[in-house]
């Protein structure tokens, strides 16, 4: 560490006077299966050093602490005078030597608060062959650190050996593991391997104490450290030759001297700092301490534990301890020993929390960082361990170990404070850095944390409640646990509140706060898992009202001499309302019929095909799921013996809404629209009258491709898409939606007018609104669907009559009877397959999509097709035919009806009469009117823009360029030199 703190002038702990001891009264301990491990806060050791190695290294430097400080001279006794049976003489000092029958009643473990006289039955030993075994305080460390009599012969030996070589100097001016090693031979030993693991483990304690865990930091560039390092490294590989002139000993013995006595300030130091690093000297120092408990039996701390600790204090020169430091390290081993020995022995909790109450005063003067470093991270476990049982206290303690109880509430209060109070203004960083975990856990509040977790006894309450398993009536269970819960709360008022209240003045009101909130989830729990509501449901809301009332009473009278009059703790108490518990349990039966719903249109959708024979109506059979899920959940909703329909059913609807709007949405898509089906505009070219023959010739090869297509009336495409029967079922579904839906408000609305909700008159009118959004959707959609169909027939079923056979060679011989023929096929499916509703509109639509398409054969159909002044009357005859075909004598359309969508097609039919000079002349005029002056040099060419009209510049344009004449040839040729028709 960078620096010590002053040790104290006496050894024995001063510790706090009201300390924690065991009354007459016997404490009773936690239960057995509360056993665990904890994670040692003290640093890990950046070396592979075990616990039985430090424990020899421990010993070894008690043994030579003892040896430095005695008055007597070491001596050493040899097997054979052990089993000789001679008195032993194993120690050297009157310390060591001092009998285990003189021992005097422990002040430690009186100052602890540690029981004394424990009876030593385990494993049946008695007293006095306890001391038969361990006749001296040295021969009982030796048992107590578990080192052999031939270890314990070995370290003598060469502990003798030093003070002969070393004469005069004193423990803490060597490097104790340096003389070790040159000190004894492989000769000392059973065997070479137990040699070598020795000498690996002194190399690895120097390491560890010079390069890896030194008291002064190292500088990077220092020589001696590499060295150092090269030769340990060296030797761990090979086993170091250690004679006193060998040089690699030599070399060693210098190195670490010169590490070893390195000072701050570079003077020459007569301490050797080669264990006293953190946190090399606290692990050395836990193995010291663990011999305080007695080796027979893991909870007991020795009788002896004065005189044992009076010897290990004797290590703090080499180890750089003080009494700050053994009070921390000691409170550890105290706390981890009650942890992992299953938490049965109260006493060495009670010793902790004492001793945690010295570290605290200890904490206030300490201005070490590395000091700050290790108790943070020791309370931080103490404080973890803590709040985890206080945390679900009524499982860990009960009306027999309240004491137990109130020694853990008061380590978790001590050390949370400690952490927040005395470490985080020494350890010079914010209180955000220190505390990140513990910022708001002072003494009042982290109790508040505790207090106000009781929810492991209220899941004992459901299980016991529950284990008879009586499924027939499960809806009263809530009335019997809002018992268990009250009669719970006024335990806690009578056995843990009062033990509370020193740390938090408002225990009990922040207890059954907690239980309220525990309850108000297990309500909420179990009613939105209900479907109705019954008697049963209103039985448990009553219970829940009374559980309520013994709540609030307990809260208001432990906050009587509160501030605010116990306001803060009713505020965390939210009132179980009837109302409220059952709109929100509707509210959640709506979102589960809604999700349901949901489901419902995705799956049948999924297994649609859109077939129209599957019944009378041809609808699509997704439809009538759907409408059947939909109609069942509004009967349902008006069913629940509620007083709130009006007010509720608007969620109902709105999320009907929008699972039809979404099944709406999927019978649209795929379908294509119009601009899929229509094929693309050839460029414009102009015609010669020596392209008849290659025009006769194409016309033949395009009525040989159409010969050998198929009509597809009422079937699905090759290429997967839609045909058109499938088409008229989407329609036809959604006309159904359209007239159903209009149904399903009606009939909400009569319930509304029914129901004896408040305002529902109000809420009636509003009903006419509901599927607003699925049915305005349904018209759209039909819309949309209705022209696709349209254009499908016209441009894609038919385009092998249309746009690959109408006029293409002479016109004579490819009129529009076989399009009109096909197209009746198709109209004959509409009309026996569409809903009457919508059977107009698609023909209408089926009819301009006609004109479009004959327009576009005349205006666009490319080079295959021309036209002679001539063909006029053919042309105009087939328009006619095509528009008796949907007047069909008077069956069909109405006159005046396609009349109104026939006027742009008998608008342009005369350009095909016209002269080729009138229409030059025509089409140069409107292109000035449209471009003015810019037009006089050079007539622009107008953009094509599709909305025929003969007045319209490039309507005219596309008349000149199938027109199938010298003139109109030369025209198009100079003015635009258009290429000719391949």
């Amino acid at each position: 560490m960078s620096s010590r703190l002053r040790d104290r002038t006496s050894c024995q702990p001063k510790l706090h006077n009201h300390h924690y001891q065991v009354t007459t009264k016997t404490a009773v301990a936690m239960p057995n299966h509360f056993t665990e491990t904890l994670t040692c806060p003290l640093t890990e050791l950046a070396t592979n050093l075990s616990d039985s190695e430090l424990r020899e290294t421990a010993y070894e430097i008690l043994v030579g602490a003892c040896r430095s400080s005695g008055v007597k001279p070491l001596t050493f006794i040899s097997h054979s005078d052990k089993n000789s049976g001679r008195a032993p003489a194993l120690t050297s000092t009157a310390s060591l030597q001092r009998s285990l029958s003189s021992t005097a009643a422990s002040n430690v473990k009186k100052a602890l608060g540690l029981k004394s006289a424990r009876k030593r039955q385990v494993s049946g030993e008695s007293d006095s062959e306890r001391v038969k075994k361990a006749v001296t305080i040295g021969e009982m460390l030796r048992v107590q650190m578990r080192v052999s009599e031939q270890i314990d012969s070995r370290v003598r030996r060469a502990l003798l050996r030093v003070a002969a070589a070393q004469l005069g100097k004193r423990i803490e001016s060597i490097v104790l593991p340096v003389e070790m090693l040159q000190q004894l031979k492989p000769s000392d030993f059973p065997n070479q391997w137990e040699y070598e693991a020795w000498q690996r483990r002194n190399l690895k304690i120097l390491e560890a104490g010079l390069l890896l865990h030194p008291l002064l930091p190292l500088d990077k560039t220092d020589t001696a450290a590499q060295q150092l390092r090269q030769i340990i490294h060296g030797a761990l590989e090979k086993p170091l030759e250690t004679g006193k002139n060998n040089k690699s000993m030599q070399a060693l013995r210098s190195i670490a001297l010169s590490l070893a006595c390195r000072t701050f300030d570079g003077s020459v130091s007569e301490t050797s700092h080669w264990a006293d690093g953190f946190p090399l000297n606290l692990r050395i120092y836990q193995m010291l301490l663990e011999a305080c408990f007695d080796v027979n039996d893991e909870t007991s701390v020795i009788e002896e534990v004065d005189e044992v600790l009076e010897l290990v204090k004797k290590t703090w020169v080499v180890l750089g301890m003080n009494q700050m430091l053994h009070d921390l390290c000691f409170l550890w081993i105290l706390f981890n020993r009650y942890v992992v020995t299953g938490q049965v022995e109260s006493d060495l909790l009670f010793a902790a929390n004492n001793l945690l109450m010295e570290v605290e005063k200890d904490a206030k003067a300490m201005t070490d960082p590395d000091y700050s470093k290790i108790i943070s991270s020791t309370l931080g476990t103490i404080l973890g361990w803590a709040e985890k049982r206080l945390l679900a206290y009524h499982n860990y303690f009960h009306s027999d170990n309240t004491e137990t109880m109130e020694c853990v509430v008061s380590m978790a209060v001590l050390s949370a404070k400690i952490m927040v109070e005395d470490i985080s203004h020494e350890y010079h960083r914010t209180r955000k850095e220190i505390d990140l975990a513990l910022q708001d856990k002072k003494a009042p509040i982290v109790l508040h944390h505790e207090i106000n977790s009781p929810l492991s006894i209220m899941e004992k309450l459901k299980s016991s409640k529950r284990s008879s398993k009586n499924q027939q009536n499960q809806f009263p269970f809530l009335s019997i646990l809002a018992q268990g819960v009250s009669t719970l709360a006024f335990s806690e008022k009578a056995i843990f509140s009062p033990l509370l209240k020193r740390w938090h003045p408002l225990a009990a009101g922040v207890a059954v706060a907690t239980l309220h909130s525990c309850y108000g989830n297990e309500l909420k729990q179990f009613v939105s898992g209900i479907g109705d509501l019954t008697p049963d449901i209103l039985q448990v809301l009553r219970a829940a009202d009374k559980l309520e009332k013994d709540l609030v009473q307990i809260a208001v009278e432990n906050s009587v001499d509160s501030e605010d009059g116990g306001k803060s703790i009713i505020r965390e108490m939210p009132p179980y309302e009837a109302e409220s518990v059952i709109s929100n349990l509707v509210k959640s039966w709506i979102t589960t019929r809604l999700d349901r719903l949901k489901e419902w249109v995705d799956r049948n959708l999924q297994q649609e095909v859109w077939d129209p024979q599957t019944n009378k109506e041809n609808f699509a059979p997704s439809a009538v799921e759907v409408l059947r899920i939909v109609d069942e959940a509004l009967e349902a909703f008006f069913l629940l013996p509620i007083s709130m329909h009006a007010v509720l059913l608007p969620d109902l609807t709105t999320g009907i809404d929008r699972c039809i709007l979404h099944y709406i949405s999927k019978a649209k898509s795929g379908c294509g629209s119009q601009s899929t089906f229509v094929p693309s505009m050839p460029v414009l070219t102009r015609c010669s009258t020596r392209s008849k023959f290659v025009g006769v010739f194409k016309r033949k090869e395009k009525f040989q491709i159409a010969q050998g297509r198929k009509s597809q009336v009422g079937t699905t495409n090759s290429n997967g898409s839609l045909g058109i029967s499938q088409l008229c079922c989407r329609i036809n579904t959604l006309q159904h939606f359209r007239i159903e839906l209009d149904v399903l408000a009606k009939r909400a609305t009569s319930h509304v007018r029914n129901s004896e909700s408040a305002h529902m008159d109000n809420i009636a009118d509003g009903m006419g609104k509901a599927f607003e959004l699925s049915t305005t959707a349904c018209v759209e959609g039909i819309k949309q669907l209705c022209e696709i169909t349209a254009y499908k027939i016209v441009f894609h079923d038919l385009s092998h009559v249309l746009w690959d056979g109408l006029y293409v060679g002479e016109v004579s011989s490819s009129r529009i009877e076989p399009f009109l023929q096909e197209l009746e096929q198709y109209l004959e499916v509409i009309s026996l397959t569409v809903h009457y509703r919508v059977r107009t509109r698609v023909i209408t639509e089926v009819m301009k999509a006609s004109f479009d398409g004959l327009l576009l054969v005349l205006l666009a159909g490319g080079p295959p097709r021309a036209f002679h002044l001539q063909d006029y009357e053919a042309i105009a005859d087939d328009f006619k035919s095509l528009c008796d075909l949907f007047w069909s004598n008077g069956d069909g359309l109405p006159a005046d009806l396609i009349q109104k969508f026939s006027t742009t097609v008998s608008a342009i039919l005369p350009l095909f009469h016209t002269d080729t000079d009138s229409l030059i002349e025509q089409f140069q005029y409107m292109t000035l009117e449209t471009y003015g002056g810019s037009a006089k040099s050079k007539l622009p060419l107008p953009p094509t823009t599709a909305q025929w009209n003969p007045t319209e510049p490039n309507t005219l344009l596309r008349v000149l360029c199938y027109r199938s004449d010298e003139t109109a040839a030369k025209f198009l040729k100079k003015t635009y030199n258009l290429p000719k028709k391949l």
